[in-house]
């Protein structure tokens, strides 16, 4: 079994119950909880605050990530998806939602606005090379390999 990593946590103050926590023992992310009551703008970007502060080892990244049922039922995204909380930043986790709808969407605070995965990163060394090994699907971009 692998070493159980710890991440460092600070909560704004009054924000305890907003503590990250997985939903079942076996999930894959923590659930990120709206700091404030707000109303996403239609067809617009927010900041959305969730009071955590964390101090991630180094070598290691925070993924912040949409919830399926927010972005099915309610046309929800978050934008920048993953969001990436990097081993160095102190600040407070935001999660940067997008309304497709054409009217307002109220949010409470407290409510699960996003998922929150802790992932290890690799060290990679990039190399110099004249030429790269082929592949299947070589230099083919976006859409080369699904439906047209």
């Amino acid at each position: 079994m692998e070493k159980t990593v710890i991440v460092k946590i600070k909560m704004a103050e009054g924000c305890e119950d907003l503590r990250p926590v997985k939903a079942h023992h076996d999930d894959a992310a923590c659930d990120l909880r709206s700091r404030i009551d707000t109303e996403l703008p239609p067809r617009r970007s927010f900041l959305v605050p969730t009071g955590v502060f964390i101090e991630l080892p180094y070598g290691y990244e925070a993924q912040v990530r949409p919830r399926s049922g927010l972005a099915l039922k309610h046309n929800l995204f978050v934008t920048n998806s993953p969001g990436t909380v990097d081993a160095g930043y102190r600040g407070e986790v935001g999660v940067i939602m997008f309304n497709h709808n054409d009217e307002p969407f109220k949010i409470a605070r407290g409510e699960r606005i996003a998922q929150m995965v802790i992932a290890k990163l690799p060290e990679v060394e990039f190399v110099d090379a004249e030429e790269l090994s082929d592949s299947l699907r070589g230099e083919g971009g976006f859409g080369s390999s699904g439906r047209k």
